[in-house]
């Protein structure tokens, strides 16, 4: 199995700071809900914050966590939600049995040497029908020190990206870029200003008022660029 990289204690920083864009969270949650099926897995789950969402519209959701620290808090954050299932996870993964009804993952893929080794694996989690639905940074002139810290190894294109779900095995249904504002935001503050994504005014700032209306121009028109990649594959039948 690989280890995904990267400095766990910065991870978590970054990620409980994005734990406060609130909207941001539910636009990501709302572009997997009609792909997770009743019966959907996530890998690398963090705290925990998309899982919880999604668990609401769901009868049975499978959190995991391959960092062991942010498993037991993540144990005990979803002790309370009992549709939730927590385990340990790295990928690839060997011997994985085909019982879900899509595999999910946001941010992840960008930290595996193997990246298709470990779409492989999702696939393989997956009942055939099913969907692997997968969320990660673009463009690599985005990549910052910040990207560096936290253990991206790549950031990715539509094209690299639908390269990697192809090798994979997987038949793209959906593959687009989101968040355009949040690319130039992105580089301005990680590449320029030298900042790191961290809880404060910046995040809420940019949460209340600018993505929504990002949010909305991207219902009508698909942009050129954003700061993610939404992919949607289908496990061969």
């Amino acid at each position: 199995m690989a280890d995904i990289t990267g400095d766990q204690r910065i991870q978590s920083e970054v990620l409980e700071g994005l734990a406060m864009a609130v909207n941001h969270r539910r636009w990501f949650v709302e572009l997997a809900l009609p792909h997770l099926g009743n019966n959907p897995i996530e890998i690398g789950s963090g705290l925990g914050d998309y899982a919880i969402e999604w668990a609401e519209h769901l009868p049975k959701f499978t959190a995991t966590e391959a960092d062991p620290d942010r498993l037991v808090l993540l144990k005990e954050r979803m002790a309370e939600y009992p549709n939730i299932d927590v385990k340990q996870m790295l990928l690839p993964a060997q011997d994985a049995a085909a019982e879900y009804s899509a595999a999910v993952s946001y941010n992840v893929l960008e930290h595996i040497e193997d990246h298709v080794g470990a779409l492989s694996s999702m696939k393989d989690l997956v009942r055939p029908g099913g969907h692997v639905i997968i969320i990660v940074p673009a463009f690599m002139f985005a990549m910052s020190q910040v990207d560096i810290a936290t253990g991206h190894i790549r950031r990715y294109t539509k094209k690299t990206l639908g390269a990697a779900f192809v090798e994979a095995g997987l038949e793209i249904e959906k593959i687009h870029y989101a968040n355009a504002l949040g690319l130039l935001g992105y580089y301005t503050a990680t590449s320029i200003f030298k900042l790191a994504p961290k809880e404060g005014p910046m995040v809420k700032i940019y949460d209340s008022l600018v993505l929504p209306v990002t949010k909305a121009a991207e219902k009508v028109v698909r942009p050129p660029f954003g700061q993610s990649v939404f992919c949607v594959g289908r496990v061969p039948r």
